[in-house]
């Protein structure tokens, strides 16, 4: 009988310790996976040089030297990097203020796609005046040219805000006239070619009523893929 009663025990207790180990998923179960644990690095930043003038954009204009940029829309000739002495804080910016007709603006890595998905976000200190809404633009390795539902709008002062990229609706962009066209369901962010800003709206130049935009830093978070090893 006491042995009977030892064997019982001990079976109870395998048996409870298998229920516990089955809840948890097993005790060689891989962990949970959570996207929260697992952020995005910073693929990039650029914080463009002070330049004394307003000029055109030309790779002086970048600090980051392992980027490339280019240039969109029927006004992209008209980009400008501009930056003045005062206000002590307006350090050098890409200003669309000059696109008298509607242009765009993307950075890149050359040999390197971007994964955007998950919790991949944009983050840049902008500040758009008049109905300017400053939009992300993303060109796809397969040459799809992409751009954001969200927008950031208007402020009196320079704003710093961030744009997960989940939270977007993307829609087809033709770079030729820079119009939408109906939106993109379930585009493949996993290997993004080119990422950077659009406004839609033609520039409104200087001392006349209207508007800009103005970008003086970005921060891609995203995984940098080299696209050798791309799939």
């Amino acid at each position: 009988m006491h042995r009977f009663i030892i064997q019982t025990i001990s079976l109870t207790t395998l048996l409870f310790s298998s229920a516990i180990l089955a809840a948890q998923g097993g005790g060689n179960a891989a962990p949970r996976y959570v996207p929260e644990d697992n952020r995005p690095p910073l693929a990039f930043r650029e914080d463009f040089i002070d330049e004394p003038t307003e000029t055109p954009v030309t790779m002086a204009s970048i600090n980051n030297k392992e980027l490339r940029f280019t240039l969109w829309g029927p006004g992209k000739d008209l980009v400008a990097k501009s930056w003045h002495a005062s206000p002590k804080d307006e350090s050098g910016y890409i200003w669309t203020g000059s696109c008298t007709q509607v242009c765009g603006f993307t950075l890149y890595r050359p040999g390197y796609y971007l994964d955007l998905r998950e919790l991949a976000k944009v983050t840049w200190r902008t500040k758009q005046t008049g109905f300017h809404q400053l939009r992300l633009m993303l060109k796809l390795a397969d040459g799809q040219i992409l751009v954001s539902d969200k927008t950031v709008g208007a402020s009196r002062d320079w704003q710093v805000s961030e744009m997960p990229i989940a939270d977007i609706q993307w829609y087809q962009l033709h770079t030729e006239t820079m119009t939408d066209y109906p939106a993109v369901q379930n585009p493949d962010l996993s290997k993004v070619a080119e990422i950077g800003w659009t406004d839609l709206i033609p520039g409104s130049g200087h001392g006349t009523p209207g508007g800009s935009t103005r970008v003086d830093w970005i921060e891609v978070y995203g995984r940098l893929v080299p696209q050798n090893d791309a799939r």
